[in-house]
């Protein structure tokens, strides 16, 4: 698991850097758990853009997934380590005694042959890939894969390289320190799972080049200061000046750069026991 640096061959490969996927065991998807993934080209039901810059991209087949992790005290064993084009972290394939197979995310450290477990009562190894209650899980434990409803399956704490850890507990909460520097409370029947997630060089991968941007389904965008006022706040003027210096915005008004847009008095503000920085 590691970066490659690429030679400069083009301009664009000049600082170009990729994985090696040296951890990747198995090139071809499980068909059992595969579904066709539809692009909607950032458009809704009525044809119109909702969300902008989203187009083209590689096709792709979505991966199911387990993220309830709801097969208990059933041990399953790794057979791969694959990778997913829908998110940055590997994922696992296992397959548990009652022959049944699932995808999992991939922790650091997981590796092929290992055997993993779930479950919802008892004490089982601290280790990679295991998952649990809260309740069971020591203080200081790195974890991700996190439930925020008990039965839920993970819904925080799932792309490369990141992890949370438990700072405290009080009934019937745990203290999380979020990969934000955040510490959020979350209930102890809630489950999580061992270790940090896989792919922890995702974040210094750099593309290179657009075109490396637009294989991801992403398309240009333009400056605000080079469209119209009709267009855009910063629209408009005369050259390049446009509005002069005003402060950013968002084409439809909201500040950005550090404007904070967290509503006050919502339903999970009682459970920030700690902001982000």
């Amino acid at each position: 698991m590691g970066l490659i640096k690429f030679k400069p061959t083009t301009p664009s490969r000049r600082h170009m850097s990729g994985n090696d996927f040296s951890e990747i065991t198995k090139s071809r998807p499980e068909k059992s758990l595969l579904l066709p993934l539809k692009k909607t080209g950032g458009r809704n039901s009525y044809g119109r853009i909702t969300i902008r810059h989203r187009g083209g991209g590689h096709k792709r087949m979505l991966r199911i997934i387990d993220f309830k992790r709801d097969l208990f005290d059933v041990p399953g064993k790794v057979l791969s380590i694959e990778y997913d084009p829908n998110r940055t972290s590997r994922i696992a394939l296992i397959e548990y005694q009652n022959a049944q197979r699932r995808y999992i995310l991939a922790p650091v450290g997981l590796a092929v042959g290992a055997e993993i477990v779930s479950t919802n009562e008892r004490t089982i190894d601290i280790k990679e890939g295991n998952c649990m209650p809260l309740r069971l899980i020591p203080q200081g434990t790195l974890i991700h894969n996190i439930e925020l409803t008990n039965g839920k399956g993970g819904q925080i704490v799932r792309s490369a390289g990141t992890s949370a850890q438990i700072m405290a507990k009080e009934e019937p909460f745990a203290h999380i320190r979020m990969p934000s520097g955040e510490i959020r409370l979350i209930r102890l029947d809630c489950h999580a799972t061992i270790g940090q997630l896989s792919n922890v060089e995702h974040e210094d991968i750099i593309l290179g080049k657009a075109g490396k941007m637009r294989w991801l389904g992403k398309k240009p965008q333009s400056r605000g200061s080079a469209m119209n006022p009709v267009d855009h706040p910063h629209g408009g003027g005369e050259g390049k000046a446009g509005q002069g210096n005003p402060h950013p915005v968002s084409p439809w008004g909201q500040p950005t750069k550090g404007y904070r847009t967290r509503k006050h008095g919502r339903y999970s503000q009682r459970f920030i026991v700690k902001r982000r920085k």
